[in-house]
């Protein structure tokens, strides 16, 4: 019984890859920030960004690891929680789609530094295994969703916890926050790259976010709420881990 509850979230993750996998619509749009859609300039710019946030993330995920292994499983739980979120997209504008990034529940439990490691292996294999966003492209989307959304998603359930003590709100602000705040980083890095010639970057950021905000918004209210939920299943299931997450992790839910 202990094992079956062990591996019952990745059975129940794998469940919703296949079937988010069969019902997709054949007719898929670039996910995230296409390849070749910016400049090498602007490529390299957000790799530089991005890159001390990852070896910092690898740092935090090897001490995980090595002083306790017994959280690997859930490690691949958050990974595989992103993977299937930020799979499920929606068109949105030229070069870039809607979609929740599943980075909000991995942010919780093992803080923002992990996930800018986990995020940017799920967009990696979206970009190798799934065409979706790029290698070129890499550094800018995982600065959006794996390290911009961790960071503003951690700083919403940190303040929420320590003001209100509410765990269930912290955890849903967390999610909606750093699904929210990837997708503003989005409309920023595109309107940098592509300035509007009648009002600058912040026409073109208006635009941008505008478009997105149509179907992120709604989005976002969405994964806080399947976040919550599934958070709530982990707590009946998964109590050992999840103790240990609390005693060990600074990103750990306080109940």
């Amino acid at each position: 019984m202990k094992k079956v509850r062990k591996i019952a979230p990745l059975l129940l993750t794998f469940a919703l890859t296949i079937y988010l996998y069969l019902n997709a619509s054949e007719s898929a749009y670039a996910m995230h920030i296409m390849e070749g859609f910016l400049s090498p300039g602007w490529s390299l710019f957000w790799w530089a960004v991005f890159l001390p946030f990852f070896v910092l993330g690898l740092r935090a995920l090897v001490k995980i690891t090595k002083e306790n292994p017994e959280l690997k499983l859930m490690i691949g739980m958050a990974g595989a929680f992103t993977f299937v979120l930020s799979a499920l997209k929606l068109p949105s504008v030229t070069g870039s789609s809607s979609h929740p990034t599943g980075v909000g529940l991995g942010t919780v439990m093992f803080g923002p530094l992990p996930m800018s490691v986990l995020g940017s292996i799920v967009l990696l294999f979206q970009a190798l295994l799934l065409a979706h966003g790029g290698l070129t492209t890499l550094g800018a989307n995982a600065f959006s969703m794996a390290v911009a959304g961790p960071f503003v998603g951690y700083f919403m359930y940190k303040l929420l916890m320590n003001t209100t003590g509410q765990q269930k709100i912290a955890i849903f602000a967390a999610a909606m926050f750093a699904d929210l705040s990837t997708y503003v980083v989005t409309s920023l890095q595109l309107s940098l790259a592509f300035p509007s010639e009648t009002g600058g970057i912040l026409a073109s950021f208006a635009k941008f976010g505008s478009i997105f905000a149509l179907t992120q918004i709604p989005l976002a209210i969405s994964e806080g709420l399947l976040t919550v939920l599934v958070w709530n299943w982990l707590q009946k299931y998964n109590t050992e881990e999840l103790s240990l997450l609390n005693r060990k992790m600074k990103g750990a839910i306080r109940s």
